[in-house]
């Protein structure tokens, strides 16, 4: 039977960088559940050498990782957005060594295709492949303006900044108004 593909990847990442190897060995006999619904959850030992296999069906886990659905969206919006995705329940220890390894832990995608292409067409792919990920990310942010814009302007579907903090501050002055009469109401009512 194959080894999992997430096994392999994850693998990979730790037979690159002895450091993050050195981190888990000493959890080493310990098993970490991923979970991320509808996928089923995957289970990992920790080895002696600092790499993960496979667990038993029936091993109880140390470390559960929950990785909620709306994790891929706020991945986009950033590392911390990220983190606040995914839930860790379990060895309090272990939880950082996996934390820490997630907030440091990165593929150098450049070294890997080294190997296949050579170092400097290896660099010029991931050059321009930073330069094309930053120009889909400023077209979308322009595109996403530009809906809200003409939304609010053309087709007022959005009200404006400016209306909507004028319309707060006129509820705020009928509440007040509205209590000012109400206690006139009681002094007079209360003189009669």
């Amino acid at each position: 039977m194959l080894p999992h593909p997430g096994i392999l990847a994850l693998n990979h990442l730790l037979e690159a960088e002895a450091w993050a190897r050195d981190k888990l060995k000493p959890y080493a006999g310990q098993c970490v559940e991923f979970r991320s619904p509808p996928l089923p959850p995957l289970r990992l030992d920790i080895l002696d050498t600092g790499l993960l296999r496979a667990a038993a069906k029936d091993a109880a886990p140390n470390l559960v990782v929950t990785i909620g659905p709306a994790a891929l969206p706020a991945a986009l919006r950033g590392e911390d957005a990220l983190m606040r995705e995914i839930g860790i329940e379990g060895n309090a220890d272990l939880a950082g060594t996996v934390q820490y390894l997630f907030r440091h832990l990165r593929w150098d995608i450049a070294d890997d295709l080294s190997k296949v292409f050579g170092d400097v067409l290896a660099q010029r792919m991931v050059s321009e492949s930073k330069r094309f990920a930053a120009w889909n990310r400023d077209a979308a942010e322009k595109l996403a303006q530009n809906f809200a814009e003409y939304w609010v302007e053309e087709q007022p579907l959005l009200a404006r900044p400016a209306d909507v903090r004028q319309f707060l501050a006129d509820v705020d002055q009928l509440r007040d108004d509205l209590a000012r009469l109400e206690k006139r109401i009681q002094i007079l009512s209360g003189k009669t």
